[in-house]
């Protein structure tokens, strides 16, 4: 059950934001147990973003939060994969990427929880 959102503050086009969450969706595979059969991807761009004082350049923040745990190997992995894909697709360095982890113990879904 993992859930991606990227925020930008660049455009998102219908053409790259399904090429990305393709690429997501392979790249999600990384974590151990973890599939695109399960994966929920949301984007938010044209957001008003600074990074350093500045917000003349790209930037993203990218939340990926996951029912249980992973080794930090596996986010290591993921977090190279993701910038790749939003340096690649939006031409946003990756040193302006932020990527926040987060373990959930408690999701729902269908009515009920896991």
């Amino acid at each position: 059950m993992p859930y991606i959102n990227t925020q930008t503050n660049v455009t998102i086009t219908k053409g790259k934001e399904l090429d990305i969450k393709k690429k997501l969706g392979k790249a999600i595979e990384l974590i151990p147990g973890k599939s695109e059969n399960w994966l929920m991807v949301s984007f938010e761009d044209q957001c008003s973003m600074y990074f350093k004082g500045e917000g003349d350049f790209g930037i993203a923040f990218v939340e990926v939060k996951l029912f249980g745990k992973a080794d930090s190997d596996s986010y290591n992995k993921l977090t190279t994969v993701i910038t790749k894909i939003l340096e690649e697709e939006l031409d946003i360095s990756p040193d302006h990427i932020y990527v926040k982890y987060e373990e959930v113990s408690n999701w729902g879904w269908n009515g009920s929880n896991f």
